[in-house]
């Protein structure tokens, strides 16, 4: 059985996606991050970086005590090794799959991250951050596009790469881009959205919370206002 710390975010639905497709027994701890439950001293013991999602496994394939991690790229390494699906059959196809993870979790997510705090959270319109991030988000739907052509997934077979990849397309209206102007992502996209585990797991998500209701002011001072200093 698989504790997930989990919030419905982009973040969040990479690690749903990987469990409903291998069919894990998984317990969702929801962590609700606008009211600042990721600082928690229980959880900042699984989580020091205080964010979500975590997850424990508390059957490791190797038979000791329970196994706790933290961020959603080592998560999805640590369930595609555990199962021996998603990460890549062989050194080349894990070296695929791998440096695409990197790319995601490197590029694609802190960049349409900042692509949705200037366009959507932050207390002032900037527009040099603004015009910066949805062209950087531009490009990087370009990249994404150009490795797709030709390609049913970005590592070939299904993988954890298009898990950490596809919950940051999901808002791509917010983020200022059209699928139509990416064929090869947009078939991608299309796909995925389709996949029986996707639908289970993003409705999951909306048990979890309804992200039509807008994020007070409260929550934004949670999520955007840290620093190093004790709350």
């Amino acid at each position: 059985m698989i504790d997930l710390f989990y919030w419905p975010t982009p973040n969040g639905h990479k690690i749903t996606l990987f469990l409903e497709e291998a069919g894990l027994d998984y317990t969702i701890k929801p962590i609700n991050i606008g009211k600042g439950e990721q600082f928690a001293p229980e959880f900042l013991k699984i989580a020091p970086n205080n964010r979500m999602p975590a997850i424990v496994d508390h059957a490791p394939t190797d038979g000791g005590e329970p196994i706790s991690i933290f961020e959603s790229g080592a998560i999805l390494l640590y369930l595609a090794e555990k199962t021996g699906q998603f990460g890549g059959s062989d050194l080349r196809g894990r070296t695929d799959v791998t440096q695409w993870l990197m790319w995601q979790m490197g590029g694609l997510g802190p960049m349409l991250g900042q692509n949705h705090h200037f366009n959507r959270y932050a207390p002032e319109k900037i527009p040099y951050a603004i015009d910066r991030y949805v062209k950087e988000t531009n490009r990087l739907y370009g990249v994404l596009d150009r490795r797709l052509e030709g390609r049913d997934f970005i590592a070939g077979d299904y993988s954890i790469a298009d898990m950490a990849a596809y919950p940051w397309i999901v808002p791509y209206e917010a983020q200022g881009q059209r699928l139509e102007d990416f064929p090869n992502l947009k078939r991608w996209f299309e796909t995925i959205a389709a996949r029986p585990a996707t639908i289970a797991a993003y409705e999951k998500g909306k048990a979890v919370n309804d992200s039509s209701v807008p994020m007070t002011d409260e929550a934004k001072k949670m999520l955007f206002g840290q620093s190093a200093a004790a709350r």
